[in-house]
């Protein structure tokens, strides 16, 4: 089976094409900057590497079939016709609390992420066109889709509500969602299977850490809290978001310091976190050498800022699941930064962390263990592959309904 995965933004589109005998990616890439002046598009496979520039993508339609003539081109594509795709699956990214697992796209499902575009007016549009994309290009070929909230609508309401008049919840949805649920996902199945333990009998703290960053509780596989909430801004510093605030701080920006709410988005969402705090870069890797090449302070104060939240969820998150058998680091910052996995376990003896400072100072694309062979919990890298994942759900529904 070959299945094609789409993540579909809201001016680009990243592409993987899976052989899902051998898990091999066939051709990967991404068609970005749709829609403006000059755009780009890449295509990857084993025996070849396109790039161009200085074309025009006007639309996300325009994108996918530059992709399905790369995939079948006569010299270097890897397919030879499109009807050796056997599905789409795509990265979806809101339904409310319409759906906790995969589905097939049906008009119910382009239905509902119309109606949650007030939750991500960035990314349901963009999702929307993507799946509009291969309709009208591949009208035969089964779409799938997984939500990045569909994982955490396994968490208990007393995890989900916020405090707030009942009614903000009944009528408007207002609730905890979560995000990177498929990433969540993942990292968690791989760590039963590397352990050669049964996922229902692991608590695991899962801590993926990107630009965008949040961590999971996970009890018996299933997701019982979460710190992103009702958007993605909520919960760690992150590259550019903040994180956890005090609610009245928007307030007073807007009512003492006169700042819109369009400015004040934009300043909690794209000017915050890492960014804001260091003066520097929201990259993590600009982050990282400026700390250790130049020792400069205020990347220190930021980066010591970023760890100390990330150590304060799993102390909660600890606590919420009466103790944990793992810890797992994934995501760009989770799988790149020792210095950042160093300093968020220094000092977590007490839960029974305890980290071999040789094994996390060696770089490797495997998963590591990074605990001392005396450490209660057991910590984990664990590289992600969100692409995979929708592929492996999308070949699991194909599979069921033939």
């Amino acid at each position: 089976m070959k299945i094609l995965v789409l993540n579909c933004g809201s001016s680009s589109i990243k592409y993987q094409l899976i052989n899902m005998e051998t898990r091999d990616i066939m051709a990967e890439g991404i068609a970005e900057k749709i829609g403006e002046d000059i755009s780009l598009f890449t295509y990857k496979s084993a025996k070849y590497t396109k790039k161009k520039s200085a074309l025009v993508i006007e639309d996300h339609e325009q994108g996918l079939q530059l992709i399905l003539e790369a995939l079948v081109d006569k010299t270097n594509g890897v397919l030879e016709d499109l009807r050796d795709i056997d599905a789409v699956g795509h990265r979806l990214v809101h339904a409310g609390e319409h759906y906790s697992d995969a589905v097939f796209v049906t008009e119910h499902v382009v239905e509902v992420m119309r109606e949650c575009i007030s939750l991500a007016p960035l990314h349901n549009p963009a999702n929307l066109k993507g799946i509009e994309a291969v309709y009208a290009a591949m009208p035969d070929c089964p779409q799938c889709g997984v939500f990045d909230t569909a994982f955490h609508q396994t968490m208990p309401m007393k995890a989900y509500l916020y405090a707030l008049p009942l009614d903000f919840y009944h009528t408007h949805k207002i609730r905890r969602y979560g995000f990177h649920g498929t990433s969540h996902k993942y990292v968690s199945m791989k760590a039963a299977e590397y352990l050669k333990r049964e996922l229902e009998d692991l608590k695991i703290i899962s801590c993926h850490l990107g630009n965008g960053a949040s961590i999971t509780a996970i009890k018996e596989g299933k997701s019982i809290d979460t710190s992103m909430g009702f958007t993605p801004l909520e919960g760690l510093m992150m590259g550019t978001r903040c994180g956890d605030i005090d609610p009245a701080i928007p307030i007073h920006m807007q009512q003492r310091l006169g700042l819109s709410v369009d400015e004040v988005n934009s300043i909690l969402n794209k000017k915050s976190g890492m960014l804001g705090l260091s003066c520097i870069s929201n990259d993590m890797r600009e982050i990282e050498a400026e700390i250790l090449i130049k020792k400069n302070p205020q990347a220190i104060v930021a980066h010591d800022v970023y760890c100390y939240r990330i150590k304060k969820y799993i102390g909660s998150y600890f606590a919420a699941l009466n103790g944990a058998d793992v810890l797992i680091f994934t995501g760009g910052v989770g799988e790149r930064m020792p210095i950042l996995r160093e300093q968020v376990c220094r000092e977590l003896d007490a839960l029974g962390i305890q980290l071999n400072l040789e094994e996390n100072a060696r770089l490797t694309d495997d998963i590591q263990v990074l605990s001392t062979p005396n450490s209660r919990v057991t910590v984990l890298k664990i590289p992600t592959n969100e692409e995979l994942m929708i592929a492996l759900e999308t070949q699991r529904l194909i599979t069921q309904n033939n």
